[in-house]
């Protein structure tokens, strides 16, 4: 999706970006093409405190350094942090907050991060409201003591969008800051601090990576200060990525541009198909004009990935017996690699909320969220209407 479909631009040379920001080959001595992968834990000192910039590698290693300043360039962002995973960096997040302090999240969210904060961060006396999308229901949720405001867009797994600019503007009229999980989309479809956000934050396992072979998180921002307290949590709490996967994630980025393009395409053209069809209930996908919130979309993102949602006719057993039907989709839990997955969430990764709480969220037992792969789209279409004819 470009301008001419009325939705924001591609980010200007994001894929030169990808390919070159900070990955000069002159930087080192035999002038790799490809990051060279630094595998020492320590280096060597030439008087005790007097280091050239490495010290220990949990606090700072040259692979590590590289992919971090390539990831916040993507995002449209001064400084970027990386973790051992998108749970990692989201527990740093939440280490910016102390005993007392109130944060608001939005309601449909990934089930990880709803557990961390409901299961988590009440123990060290932080306490959460889980809030709608609307701008509304955040400024009702605003305490004395509210220090954060935390997004999905889209949410997880319904696909809902907020309005981060609008979000954004209130969290500042607070005081508080407005973190968004860019996860879902990746910085080629939205930047999030472009439209005021504070902190974004990505599981690189998912789309950035797209490999399905490396679990990572990363945390991108503007301000210095803000910076400086990620990189000391960083460090302190020891969550850092090995060496070796971020080698891994810095080949993956070379090829980000294209592979959301693909996603993004086969998944609008997989939507319009499955919204016409017998069996399907409901299909919910923001590039679909039958979105509530089309319009937001195409007013803040340039696109939308491989992220699709559907209601199937039927109950737990038509679920359960569609799922089993495929043959070219994988039952299983993540999103965002070359292949395409699918899964049920009421049983799967949001089985951990509660039966009210998915009630509330629309998260029923015919609800199906789909991760749409790099196969041949006629291939994948022809496999869920195989598999559909069967329930």
């Amino acid at each position: 999706m470009s301008n001419n479909s009325g939705y924001l631009p591609i980010p200007k040379s994001f894929a030169t970006s990808a390919i070159h920001v900070a990955q000069n080959p002159d930087q080192w001595p035999a002038m790799d093409v490809v990051t060279p992968i630094s595998l020492a834990v320590t280096f060597k000192q030439d008087g005790p405190g007097d280091f050239k910039k490495y010290e220990y590698s949990r606090s700072g290693n040259p692979t590590r350094d590289v992919l971090e300043k390539v990831i916040a360039s993507l995002e449209g962002g001064n400084f970027g942090a990386c973790f051992s995973s998108g749970l990692g960096a989201a527990t740093a997040i939440l280490s910016l907050l102390k005993q007392g302090d109130h944060l608001i999240c939005v309601d449909d969210v990934y089930g990880g991060t709803n557990r961390l904060l409901s299961k988590v961060a009440v123990k060290f006396g932080i306490q959460t409201t889980f809030s709608g999308v609307d701008i509304e229901s955040f400024e009702r949720a605003v305490q004395k003591n509210t220090r954060m405001i935390w997004l999905e867009s889209p949410t997880n797994p319904t696909l809902k969008l907020c309005d981060i600019q609008a979000i954004s503007a209130l969290a500042k009229k607070y005081n508080i800051l407005c973190v968004v999980d860019n996860t879902f989309l990746t910085p080629y479809l939205q930047r999030p601090l472009s439209l005021g956000a504070d902190i974004v934050t990505h599981s690189i396992t998912k789309y950035m990576n797209g490999h399905s072979d490396i679990i990572m998180g990363a945390v991108i921002v503007n301000e210095k200060k803000l910076y400086d307290d990620i990189k000391f949590l960083q460090n302190s709490m020891g969550i850092v990525p090995s060496p070796f996967d971020c080698y891994q994630v810095l080949r993956s980025l070379k090829t980000l541009a294209v592979r959301m393009k693909q996603h993004s395409e086969s998944s609008l053209i997989i939507a319009k198909h499955l919204e016409g069809h017998p069996k399907i209930e409901k299909v919910i996908h923001p590039g679909l004009p039958s979105h509530p919130q089309h319009e937001l979309a195409k007013k803040q993102t340039s696109g939308h990935s491989g992220m699709l949602t559907i209601y199937i006719k039927g109950n737990l057993e038509s679920s359960k017996k569609f799922l089993k039907s495929l043959k070219v989709f994988t039952l299983a839990e993540s999103l965002g690699g070359y292949e395409s997955l699918i899964e049920l969430p009421s049983v799967m990764t949001h089985a951990a909320l509660t039966q009210e709480h998915r009630d509330i969220l629309g998260i029923k037992d015919n609800l199906l969220r789909i991760s749409v792969g790099l196969e041949d789209t006629e291939d994948l279409i022809a496999d869920l209407d195989q598999a559909l004819a069967l329930i």
